[in-house]
């Protein structure tokens, strides 16, 4: 399975059979994210075979089956939600593509227990994997015209940029993202509140996996 066909099958799963992760997947899982952590100094950690993740109230009746999971968190440093967030969209696609569901958790964590894991870096959110108990189903989208414009007519690579860019996670759903494009030149604005970083680096992954990071520039404003 390829990268964009893991983005077309990836979907939010939030129970998990109780199934270990074969070693294999953990040790190619790692590599990815040690990756990242080399490449924009993260401090990402990959749990596994433990429940602590959720609170207990959480694990009850929404993160049913949760034993393995990353930590996204890092050191204070500039745009550090918006580097985990498009971290965070690179590992869980990869995941998809070795058979794993995924689920990023924004809020809902057990804040205190991630904190003392982290040691020290900060954390923004984590993200479940696992085998799922279902394989989820596509989330409720805005229109492409709702969260882009483009300055003449849009290239294909546009189009196919921002249709990437709607399957990405986001906080609550909510899509608060504008891409605006013009010639090869495009940017990108979301206002989320505490989330708006992180969803912005999930956001910017998508839509570079679906125009290809070749065909244009992300510029601070159009």
């Amino acid at each position: 399975m390829t990268m964009k066909e893991a983005m077309n099958r990836r979907h939010t799963v939030r129970k998990y059979r109780e199934i270990p992760i074969p070693a294999e997947i953990i040790r190619q899982l790692s590599r990815r994210m040690e990756a990242h952590n080399k490449r924009d100094h993260l401090a990402i950690r990959l749990m596994t075979e433990d429940a602590g993740a959720f609170p207990a109230a959480v694990r009850l009746f929404l993160a049913k089956g949760v034993r393995n999971y990353f930590i996204m968190a890092g050191g204070d440093q500039p745009e550090l939600d918006e580097r985990l967030g498009y971290c965070g969209a690179d590992l869980m696609l990869y995941a998809q593509t070795l058979g794993l569901n995924t689920w990023w958790a924004g809020g809902t964590y057990n804040h205190k227990k991630m904190a003392e894991a982290a040691a020290g870096a900060r954390v923004i959110g984590v993200i479940a994997a696992g085998y799922g108990a279902v394989q989820g189903k596509p989330h409720k989208t805005k229109k492409p015209e709702e969260v882009s414009s483009y300055m003449g007519t849009a290239p294909k690579w546009f189009q196919s940029g921002v249709e990437a860019a709607l399957l990405a996670p986001t906080a609550l759903g909510r899509q608060a993202f504008l891409i605006k494009g013009e010639k090869d030149q495009v940017s990108i604005c979301c206002d989320n509140g505490i989330f708006t970083g992180a969803d912005k680096g999930l956001v910017k992954y998508h839509f570079e996996l679906g125009a290809g990071t070749e065909n244009f520039t992300w510029v601070s404003e159009v």
